[in-house]
Parts: structure tokens; C-alpha cells; sequence
């Protein structure tokens, strides 16, 4: 799964890497975590151009009864997100990108430890990682544009310390991706792939970025030795609908 990113870069950067976007600017964020607000681009419906939009992390589904179920929708293998009842309507409708510099995925030690890990690109540039999006209605009125992260099976790279990887888009296929004409399965699918293995670099950081509340450059600083304390399990935020 893909439980943590970070999206630091200004919002000139993220704007050429779009194509045409205009983004105003954004504060700096190293622990981003389900239930917070993240950034992302979809095609606005009304004007059929890129627009970014800021939605809860954690899909909720039009049909859902209450929000509770977001907290369980944070990724979505790309697999069988066309099947499954809660994103098979946002796949063939809702597609959108999020914006990222960089991603963290906790390998297991043994019984009680985790050795957290942030992986980014080679050079540290942004990527794009492909995801879903759904507005739902409350019936107290509430309205909430939401978001879940699509994963694959991961490459090379990534294998050692997970079998899974977020999903990551190349540039020339976002037309595809957020083209509200395509509704097949297929063509969608053939883009959800493993990353090239030599497209991302990782290096351990401090088990200080698995607290949810925790934020700043610290998060992705190298560690600099190895840790002997048991690393507090990394929570996943709290559940924080703006």
C-alpha cells in the first residue's frame, strides 16, 4: 500500500509538470496521511481542462451511508478496481493524478520493528501517482470531494521492502488518464504498471516520520545509524473531514 508521500516542490514546478496548470502557492508537506487534505488534478467536468483540487484522502464513495468507510479506501489495487463496487464507477468516470516528490513504505524487521523508508525519483524531480475521485453527498448536507491512491505490484526496486508500489503515471500518459472519453478497462489498466526499476532511488529515514503529526524536512532526513529502539507503529492520522 502507499500509506504516506510528500509533495514539497513549489507550485511552479508542479504547474509545468501538468502542462498549462496554474497552482497557487502551497505550503511545503513531508508526512502527508489518509483523512488529511491532498492536492490533486483532475479535468474539471465543466470546463474539460486540467484543475487542481484539493479532496480527502481516503475514497468515499456516492453511495457510502456515512464516512467512515474512507479510512478503508485509502489505496485501490489497480487489478480489480474496475470490479469492485466501491471505485468501479470513479475508474471508468473519476480518474485523477496526484502530484508527489516522494513516497514511505515501512519494511518489517522482525515481530515488534519497522525500518520506515522514503523512496523518490532519481534527481528528486515530481511524479504523478494515478488515483481515483468521488464526491459524496451527506444527508446533513455535507459535500466532500475524496481520493484514494492506485497501487501495483512493485518493481524491482521496491520488492525488497514491499510487494506493492503506488501506481506511478508516466507524463505522456495523463491525457489518457484524465480523459473523461475513455471508459474501457483495458487501454486504463495497461498504464497501471510497475515503475522502470531505475526510476526510483530509497534510503531508511527516522522512525520520527511514522507518527502522523510529525512533520517538517526531518521526516526525510537519511538516518544516519541504525536504530536499536522499537519503532512506534506508524498511525495513519486522524480522521479529519475539513
Amino acid at each position: 500500500m502507499c500509506g504516506r508521500f510528500t509533495l514539497a516542490k513549489p507550485a511552479q514546478s508542479i504547474a509545468e509538470l501538468f502542462l498549462t496548470l496554474e497552482f497557487e502557492d502551497i505550503e511545503p508537506r513531508y508526512n502527508i496521511a489518509p483523512t488529511q487534505p491532498v492536492l490533486t488534478v483532475l479535468n474539471d467536468p465543466e470546463s474539460r481542462r486540467r484543475a487542481p483540487r484539493l479532496m480527502h484522502w481516503g475514497l468515499i464513495p456516492f453511495w457510502a451511508k456515512d464516512v467512515k468507510i474512507a479510512y478503508k479506501l485509502i489505496n485501490a489495487r489497480s487489478e480489480t478496481a474496475a470490479e469492485k463496487p466501491s471505485f468501479r464507477a470513479a475508474f471508468k468516470y473519476r480518474r485523477c493524478l496526484i502530484p508527489c516528490d516522494g513516497f514511505y513504505e515501512w519494511k518489517k524487521l522482525d515481530e515488534r520493528r519497522k525500518q520506515p523508508y522514503y523512496i523518490q525519483a532519481h534527481g528528486g524531480g515530481l511524479f504523478a501517482i494515478a488515483g481515483l475521485w468521488e464526491h459524496w453527498s451527506g444527508p446533513g448536507g455535507e459535500e466532500i470531494d475524496s481520493c484514494t491512491l492506485l497501487t501495483t505490484d512493485a518493481n524491482q526496486t521496491m520488492a525488497p521492502v514491499h510487494d506493492r508500489m503506488p501506481v506511478i503515471l508516466n507524463r505522456d500518459d495523463f491525457a489518457m488518464w484524465l480523459d473523461p472519453d475513455v471508459h474501457e478497462k483495458g487501454p486504463l489498466q495497461a498504464l497501471c504498471k510497475p515503475a522502470p526499476d531505475d526510476l526510483l532511488t530509497m534510503r531508511p529515514v527516522s522512525a520520527y516520520v511514522s507518527r502522523a503529526g510529525n512533520e517538517g524536512p526531518r521526516c526525510i532526513e537519511p538516518l544516519k545509524e541504525p536504530e536499536t529502539k522499537t519503532a512506534p507503529k506508524a498511525d495513519q492520522g486522524q480522521m479529519d473531514l475539513f
